[in-house]
């Protein structure tokens, strides 16, 4: 008798119990709409799923889903519009997002207006207060485009100049491989007559003169990027990291990689101190500097509040459009001042130096990312990375072939064969595309970011958009990889083109895949994030070209609504 009298409290309170957990957690019904899930080799939709806790518990039928809801769920009617998973992007600098957001704005049309010198001057008059200087010390401003800008030339300190001789004044490129100084620029950085070019990097000069003109390439520009484009008071910080976070999130960003880890994996890491990210974040961090992070606490495969290391980056050469990336025939139209011979530059030109670094990422397990864009980059990564697979063994690793623009067919071959994933930019179709056609040959362009040819060989393939190099805008980058339709229009590469379900699946589960993280996001199933996107359109069933007008209307991380436009 006491036995069952026991039985009974215990169920009444188990019964109160769980009635008190679900109005402290209830459930959440997405429904009436177009839900892709993201499982399989093409389009899998279901009528409705249940979030809870931050998960989802439940993908089918809108009858079943209200089954599993229980007692005080919330509906959310889609009203016909479309979920899908989070985005993950194959390849960004989520750290300089700030800058974009916050700098004055260079970019040309469409994502702006900067098409002439002019322009870009008054731009970065405009931009020059006080209280914007104050951030950095700089005056500054991010991706200007040379093959776009009416001159066809890169600004020198002498068009920078005209925006000040006071101040310091740095400007980068689109291609995030280059920086302009002005006058004042210069003198701040100890870059004169007598300074000598960096390995993998190159100070323009004036004609006829040692005197730097203020264009400052690769290793020559990175290192003073990172300085002088910094914020400098703990609010200035706060406030680069917020801007740029919520960029990413108007865009549909739930995970983002910080591609290229320098100095930066400090703020990252101190922002994820104070809880302040509302994504993940996953870093990447450059070779100079593994001896100094990889140690830490953020060098795992789980977050710590919403942050980690998950790997190093090695980069091979420069950017093809700024034409230092390095290629093995020439480029058609050299840069001014340069050989009829020129073919670009490596960043690490010695084998065996190359080889130890990557060496250092074998025997730590380490994940690689190599920056190739040049086909005689990616030349040397297989050289020297296909020996340290034979010999420390390839099972479980993922490392990441990043950008490939002019990677030839028989390297795809040889990225097979090394279980390779490639994370190529078809992004480049559209912005620079003519640009391309001029530099490498009408015949040859038609094979960059060859995305349909990897598929096709079985290789594992994301894209991505290199933000800042251009806005984190995902839905340009699907438009771009199923169109391919360069500025002027002409099609570059018909037959690399995906499908919008291929370009889809390589921001959603491929991605989720290329960063070991296929089992927690990427695809709407029981047991996953509750990582979701609401978007006004679905790509999958409107017209090819009206896939870049797509907006972002909701981005839910883990069940919460972390922006909504």
């Amino acid at each position: 008798m006491i036995k069952k009298i026991l039985l009974l409290i215990f169920g009444i309170t188990l019964f109160y119990s769980c009635e008190e957990s679900e109005k402290l957690n209830p459930s959440t019904v997405f429904y009436n709409g177009d839900i892709i899930t993201m499982v399989g080799d093409s389009p899998n939709y279901v009528e409705a799923i249940v979030e809870k806790g931050g998960k989802i518990i439940f993908t089918g039928s809108s009858e079943e889903a209200m089954k599993i809801a229980g007692k005080g769920h919330e509906m959310i009617n889609l009203e016909g519009k479309t979920l899908v998973p989070g985005f993950i992007d194959g390849h960004c600098h989520f750290s300089n997002f700030g800058g974009q957001a916050i700098g004055a704005q260079l970019l040309a049309s469409p994502d702006a207006n900067v098409d002439d010198m002019e322009m870009l001057i008054s731009v970065l008059k405009q931009w020059n207060t006080p209280e914007n200087r104050a951030l950095t010390g700089w005056i500054f401003g991010t991706g200007f485009d040379d093959s776009v800008l009416a001159e066809k030339r890169f600004p020198t300190k002498h068009d920078l100049d005209k925006v000040s001789t006071e101040f310091p004044i740095m400007i980068t490129h689109i291609s995030g491989h280059f920086a302009v100084v002005n006058s004042k620029g210069l003198e701040l950085l100890g870059i004169n007559a007598k300074s000598k070019d960096p390995e993998g990097g190159i100070i323009r000069r004036e004609k006829n003169s040692s005197e730097p003109n203020g264009v400052l390439e690769e290793l020559a520009a990175i290192p003073y990027m990172l300085q002088a484009i910094a914020p400098k008071s703990e609010e200035a910080i706060i406030k680069f990291f917020e801007s740029g976070q919520e960029m990413a999130l108007s865009y549909g960003y739930t995970t983002a990689q910080e591609g290229r880890a320098m100095q930066n994996h400090e703020m990252l890491a101190a922002m994820a101190e104070k809880d302040k990210f509302k994504i993940d974040v996953v870093s990447y961090i450059d070779y100079m500097f593994v001896d100094k992070y990889m140690n830490s606490k953020w060098n795992s495969k789980n977050y710590t509040n919403n942050y980690r290391i998950g790997g190093m980056k090695v980069t091979l050469d420069g950017s093809p459009q700024g034409r230092t990336a390095w290629r093995t025939e020439p480029y058609l139209i050299p840069p001014e001042g340069m050989p009829h011979n020129y073919s670009g530059y490596p960043a690490i030109p010695n084998d065996s130096v190359l080889s130890s670094i990557y060496e250092k990422g074998f025997k730590n397990n380490w994940q690689i990312l190599s920056h190739t864009n040049g086909d005689a980059a990616v030349d040397q990564l297989i050289r020297t990375m296909k020996p340290l697979k034979e010999k420390y063994g390839n099972e479980g690793r993922r490392d990441v072939i990043i950008h490939g623009q002019y990677i030839r067919e028989d390297q795809l071959n040889d990225a097979k064969e090394m279980k390779m994933i490639a994370s190529l930019f078809p992004l480049h179709t559209f912005y620079w595309g003519d640009w391309h056609s001029q530099l490498i040959g009408d015949s040859l362009v038609q094979h960059i970011s060859p995305v349909k040819t990897a598929l096709k060989k079985g290789i594992d393939i994301t894209i991505h958009t290199d933000a800042p190099v251009a806005l984190p805008n995902l839905m340009r980058v699907l438009w771009t990889a199923v169109e391919r339709t360069s500025r002027s229009g002409e099609i570059i590469g018909p037959d690399e083109r995906l499908t919008p379900y291929e370009a889809l699946q390589a921001i959603t589960i491929w991605s989720a895949y290329q960063h070991y993280e296929e089992e927690k996001k990427g695809s709407l199933e029981k047991g996953k994030l509750a990582d979701l996107v609401i978007l006004d359109k679905n790509p999958l069933k409107i017209e090819p070209e009206n896939i870049k007008d797509i907006q972002v209307l909701k981005t839910i991380k883990k069940g919460e609504v972390v922006f909504e436009k």
